[in-house]
């Protein structure tokens, strides 16, 4: 079974958290997951830089701009990558826009990813009718779980197509906003978690943008299997480096 459906059937709320691969340091990449896998995150998502990342917010951005500006590749993540199973169990998603992967070569790009060890990965500029056209078989192929994303104008006819062809979790926009641009959940994201939960779609969601702390958390995951916290984490990795990422982990997860 895929390490991601694995741990979706854990009775537990869970926790993924997001970095941009080759921040703050070019070869800080591995440290990073193995210091998350031990600090108790569920999952993790591995973000390949890109030059022009439109669902991001500005402290994703920068991350990017940075670890471009360090040297990271798609080669070279998966150079840092070749080991990563010898090491580390927890389910690693690699989160990335088409463009890099398309220049890659698709199925290329799945066949590393199956080899390395990466259970899934999330495509934010991917349509869906697209993949479920053109490249689904080749994804499943590999093993690779394909994360859509939804937001609050996405329509039921299209959610519902979403959870057909998914075979994961469902990634749940909170907002339709970029990531960081929001601090705590008002009656409006609340009624949007309570919409999605009463459809019950195959597939579980998991919120993300917006969370920050624990209190973000709570709420997110009130009506839901998880939450994903990415410009949080990256700030953090900002002021604090790669050795204290247990002390916000600990932040989130506190009962």
């Amino acid at each position: 079974m895929n390490g991601i459906n694995k741990k979706l059937q854990e009775d537990k709320k869970l926790l993924s958290i997001y970095f941009t691969a080759g921040y703050p340091n070019l070869d800080d990449t591995t440290t990073i997951i193995r210091n998350l896998e031990q600090s108790g995150v569920d999952m993790i998502e591995i973000g390949l830089p890109f030059s022009d990342p439109l669902a991001d917010g500005p402290t994703i951005q920068a991350s990017s701009t940075q670890a471009l500006k360090n040297g990271m590749t798609t080669e070279i993540l998966f150079n840092q990558l070749k080991d990563i199973r010898k090491s580390v169990d927890i389910p690693l998603i690699i989160m990335g826009y088409f463009n890099p992967i398309l220049q890659y070569g698709v199925e290329a790009f799945c066949e590393k990813c199956r080899d390395i060890g990466i259970d899934g990965l999330i495509i934010p500029d991917l349509p869906v009718d697209v993949y479920n056209e053109h490249y689904k078989t080749t994804f499943e192929k590999h093993g690779l779980i394909n994360v859509f994303l939804i937001t609050p104008q996405t329509s039921i006819e299209r959610i519902h197509f979403i959870d057909s062809i998914s075979n994961g979790f469902i990634y749940m926009v909170s907002s339709a906003s970029v990531t960081g641009s929001q601090s705590g959940f008002g009656d409006e994201q609340t009624n949007y978690f309570k919409r999605i939960a009463i459809i019950n779609l195959k597939n579980p969601q998991i919120v993300g943008f917006g969370i920050n702390n624990n209190e973000t958390f709570v709420q997110a995951t009130q009506y839901t299997k998880g939450a994903i916290i990415g410009s949080a984490f990256i700030k953090h990795l900002t002021n604090e480096g790669v050795d204290r990422i247990n002390t916000f982990i600990n932040s989130i997860l506190i009962n």
